[in-house]
């Protein structure tokens, strides 16, 4: 099959060498003028790490692998502690800190140097019952067999399939840096999560010397952005312990960039005819989970099985793609969305809970975070 992707992103890239294994035809286009090396860290989780193994891409040399993940109160006491290392065991694969650019990196490994158009905006899609064509902002239009949306959160195809409903701002808003920071826990393996009421602060050692940062506040698109972030930033957690003191101390507003947390409700068939989605596009949701790039790791596997089904139609298997998704991806959806991360000051169970307990709920969470490659 001939396919055309939109988005050169996690989604796009991962895509491409699903379908390009399986032997069909593929041509990336990226509205972005080159490959993009901004955005910041993100955790590769046993189950997008498990999909990376099925593609032959490995993360050794990238990043840095995370252990445990320790919850703290603004004074520094430990409120859970969860073994990661104990769910990699169970499932196989390692979970990865690794900087965007560098797993973007990794995704475009052996594609073809041409694969990937740049700086070609998609403004329309047009199909009948035998192809689908894309029409690009320059004027020019490529046809295909299918066509899949993997244009993020902002997604075009998503618009042009769903009209302007159905993303929705959530409550919260993340400040978040990338940058090198000399304090001890940029060389562990633990990622700390610090949450009180006023807000939450997430440090995660992302290989190199460098160490992920953010902070979450509440948030909604009416209000105006601070004139100095860094500024309010310190004012609000300037007083939390150590060592989000010394983040705040060592982060320059150049270091910052914020993104506002948005959900949508999954839909049992989120394409139409010769066209679908991935990741963002399909199922927006709060970084809460930590599974974005994971999910769509997860889309991109199981749509190249479905296409992949002997004599099945092309366009059979994009509907088999998106219910085989469905109930998983919802669930994943509704779990970002209502995770006690969102109320920021977490429940008083947590604290009572030994951490062979907590590691053992850890792990049956995992299980239900991933389709298992089945």
């Amino acid at each position: 099959m001939d396919v055309l992707v939109i988005g050169a992103g996690v989604g796009g890239l991962a895509t491409a060498q699903v379908l390009l294994a399986a032997g069909h035809r593929v041509r990336v286009y990226e509205q972005a003028p080159a490959r993009r090396t901004g955005g910041k860290a993100l955790l590769v989780w046993s189950n997008g790490n498990a999909v990376l193994n099925d593609l032959g891409i490995s993360l050794d040399g990238a990043g840095n692998r995370i252990d445990r993940i320790d919850s703290l109160t603004p004074d520094g006491r430990l409120r859970i502690g969860q073994d990661i290392a104990h769910a990699a065991a169970r499932f196989g694969f390692a979970t990865q800190a690794i900087a965007r650019r560098h797993l973007l990196e990794r995704l475009a490994g052996g594609l073809p140097d041409d694969l990937i158009r740049f700086g070609m905006e998609c403004r329309s899609v047009t199909q009948d019952a035998d192809r689908v064509t894309a029409v690009f902002a320059d004027g020019t239009t490529d046809t295909a067999d299918l066509l899949v949306g993997a244009d993020g959160h902002h997604s075009v195809v998503r618009r042009l399939l769903w009209g302007e409903s159905g993303v929705r701002p959530a409550t919260f808003g993340t400040w978040q840096g990338l940058s090198s920071v000399d304090i001890e826990i940029t060389d562990t393996h633990r990622h700390l999560m610090v949450s009180g009421r006023e807000g939450a602060c997430g440090l995660m050692p992302a290989g190199g010397g460098l160490l992920q940062w953010w902070f979450d506040i509440r948030w909604s698109p009416a209000d105006p952005r601070p004139a100095s972030p860094l500024d309010e930033l310190r004012s609000r957690f300037g007083h939390w312990a150590s060592p989000v003191s010394e983040v705040l101390a060592a982060a320059t507003d150049d270091d910052l960039e914020f993104f506002g947390h948005h959900w949508n409700k999954v839909r049992r068939a989120w394409g139409e005819g010769r066209v679908t989605l991935v990741g963002d596009a399909a199922h927006t949701m709060p970084p809460t989970l930590g599974q974005g790039a994971n999910q769509t790791l997860e889309d991109a596997w199981v749509l190249g099985r479905e296409l992949g089904r002997e004599g099945r139609d092309p366009v059979a298997g994009l509907r088999a793609y998106e219910k085989a998704r469905y109930r998983h991806i919802s669930r994943v959806s509704r779990m970002a969305k209502r995770n006690p991360a969102n109320w920021r000051v977490p429940p008083l169970i947590g604290r009572h809970l030994p951490e062979t307990s907590q590691t053992t709920l850890l792990t049956r969470f995992s299980n239900r975070l991933t389709d298992g490659l089945r």
